[in-house]
């Protein structure tokens, strides 16, 4: 095995991990403020690893072979690992301001800085 599919089997191990740990915390997590943390982090950060493990696959043998479909392969997982990074906090970040303004509270929450913030 050469260093490269070392490490695209380590990314891609990392990338599995991580997308597991979060589709284990939506299951255990007890509710949606804390489900939301645990998808969101884990599988924002094993998709960057799962992303680029195809990323470095395509511009290798784009640049191995010269066929061009590896490089768009690489250009196309580029682009949406960028939309990823920006759109998976944001959309989360929605969905818990929009649980929090229609009244789902946290289950062991001791004090609500937000509830308070909106007061003053």
């Amino acid at each position: 095995m050469t260093i490269l599919t070392i490490v695209l089997f380590l990314f891609l191990l990392i990338g599995i991990f991580f997308n597991g740990l979060g589709s284990v915390g939506l299951l255990r997590f007890p509710d949606v403020y804390t489900r939301l943390h645990a998808t969101t982090k884990c599988t924002t950060f094993g998709s960057i690893f799962s992303s680029l493990s195809v990323i470095i696959f395509g511009f290798y043998f784009w640049k191995a072979s010269g066929d061009a479909k590896f490089g768009v392969l690489a250009l196309h997982t580029l682009v949406a690992l960028i939309c990823l990074i920006v759109t998976n906090p944001t959309g989360s970040h929605a969905i818990a301001r929009a649980a929090h303004r229609s009244g789902v509270m946290p289950k062991r929450a001791v004090i609500d800085e937000l509830k308070e913030a909106n007061l003053k």
